[in-house]
């Protein structure tokens, strides 16, 4: 009998150890299979994202393109209006000339400011690194006029959220 119940307890051990076996091969291949799903996904991630940054990157150009495209169109019209005044130029007097050019002046001027650029104020204001440019000082008697512009070289301009082009001026010192 001790024969036998050894036997059998073997081959239950055995059995055992099949199943544990079997069950761990079968966990491995599920493990295996959410790896392979897993990668699977990952490209599939990748693959999205790339296209998606390609995407935008496209927009973005486009959009550039069409922002350029739409200045050009507004500032076409002084153009045309310059040209005129060139042609008035060969047939009229200096005065007609200049009041021309001032109109076209003014209308560019209009043109920027509709696109959003302001001209930067200078003249009698106080000096700002960020907004000004001293391309020079000039001596003043007055305190008042100590760390103001006194004269504006090159006009300034900006938009609301940045300087363009700073003014150049000179700023009076004591």
């Amino acid at each position: 009998m001790g024969k036998e119940e050894f036997n059998e307890d073997d081959d239950a051990k055995i059995a055992d150890q099949e199943d544990e076996n079997s069950e761990a091969e079968a966990a491995e291949d599920e493990r295996d299979k959410r790896i392979k799903d897993l990668e699977h996904d990952l490209a599939v991630q990748r693959a999205d994202f790339y296209n998606f940054r390609q995407r935008t990157i496209k927009e973005r150009q486009e959009t550039r393109k069409r922002s350029q495209e739409e200045v050009i169109i507004a500032i076409l019209p002084v153009l045309d209006n310059l040209d005129r005044a060139l042609e008035a130029a060969n047939s009229e007097d200096a005065k007609s000339i200049l009041k021309g050019v001032e109109m076209v002046q003014r209308q560019f001027v209009n043109t920027l400011e509709n696109l959003g650029v302001s001209i930067i104020k200078t003249e009698g204001e106080k000096f700002d690194p960020a907004l000004h440019d001293a391309s020079g000082t000039e001596k003043v008697d007055d305190p008042e006029l100590d760390g103001k512009i006194i004269t504006e070289r090159l006009k300034g301009y900006r938009t609301q959220e940045r300087v363009l082009r700073p003014a150049q001026v000179t700023v009076g010192k004591i």
